[in-house]
């Protein structure tokens, strides 16, 4: 859906004031990505589109925040990310306590099932700067931005999580 970064800000300026339509446009705007990018990390259909819709809402629930002068979309995808990351932590837990139970997950469809299987073996925290680098796009001074780490460590991580995923190519 197009939409100009003028469009944006009316809907945001909108949303801030309780209109409706502008909550509704902004979503529609950007729920693909936000839902992708919780998605590649997750890696569970569901748990994305919950993490997703979570995250939205915190995000509108801080609007009153959030600076208008700024993209949304980075703003938005740190809160995604931050919360994907959780999940997939207390996933792991679970999995640990409920001896390896294992939810099948939908592959995505831009991705094959060989590029997402090698994400999917990084830890949260590669494959989050992995996913944002590489698939939404980020450079490393925006993911250290959106993830609120030093650019040395999203290099590093980027660094890790690439060597990892060729070992396993």
């Amino acid at each position: 859906m197009a939409g100009s970064r003028g469009d944006e800000r009316a809907w945001i300026r909108g949303a801030q004031s309780g209109s409706v339509p502008d909550l509704e446009a902004l979503f529609r705007h950007h729920w693909p990505r936000a839902y992708r990018a919780a998605y590649l990390v997750v890696h569970d259909s569901a748990a994305a589109e919950d993490i997703a819709q979570e995250a939205f809402l915190a995000a509108l629930r801080n609007l009153d925040r959030f600076d208008r002068r700024r993209p949304f979309a980075p703003w938005l995808h740190r809160i995604v990310v931050n919360r994907a990351i959780d999940w997939t932590r207390a996933r792991r837990l679970r999995a640990e306590v409920e001896l390896g139970e294992h939810v099948a997950a939908q592959p995505a469809p831009e991705l094959d099932g060989t590029a997402l299987g090698r994400i999917s073996d990084l830890s949260p925290e590669h494959r989050a700067v992995v996913v944002l680098r590489y698939l939404l796009e980020y450079t490393p001074g925006e993911i250290a931005d959106l993830l609120d780490l030093p650019r040395g460590t999203v290099n590093s991580r980027l660094r890790r999580g690439l060597d990892h995923m060729k070992e396993l190519s």
